[in-house]
């Protein structure tokens, strides 16, 4: 019977001299993709991030200044070991990544983070100088009868 023992997830610097980074790693780089995308200043902006979140797997995030539209989905070809299983004609945008700033480490945090069309709403409603005066939210409620 295989050893189902998972190997303890060592520190970069703790890799010896031709072990690779990722036989260690979850494969974060190719479980999402994520595509700048312009900030958002008007309130048709806001209801583009909207409509963006209204699909499943989908998020938005800002870093820095930079606004990006995050979906999480897994590549067709990566192996249950969680390395590459086109590795020798995988595309040029992966040979062209590096494990130098990857999320290996587990600690990145986003300035922001959106994951439903109700946060941006709400954030818009807060910043955008020409949010309509209706808003996405139930009507408050009547007031209920004081009882004498």
């Amino acid at each position: 019977m295989a050893s189902t023992l998972k190997r303890k997830k060592p520190d970069r610097s703790e890799l010896k001299s031709g072990e690779v980074l990722c036989e260690y790693c979850s494969a974060k780089c190719c479980r999402y993709f994520a595509l700048p995308i312009e900030t958002p200043t008007s309130w048709k902006d806001f209801e583009y991030l909207r409509w963006y979140l209204l699909h499943e797997y989908a998020s938005v995030f800002r870093e820095d200044d930079d606004w990006y539209l995050l979906v999480q989905t897994k590549c067709k070809h990566l192996g249950d070991d969680n390395l590459c299983g086109i590795y020798e004609t995988r595309p040029q945008i992966c040979r062209d990544y590096t494990t130098e700033h990857c999320e290996y480490e587990d600690d990145w945090t986003y300035d922001q983070f959106f994951e439903t069309p109700e946060q941006v709403h709400e954030y818009a409603e807060a910043v955008s100088k020409d949010a309509p005066g209706d808003s996405i939210r139930s009507r408050r409620p009547e007031l209920l009868p004081v009882l004498s």
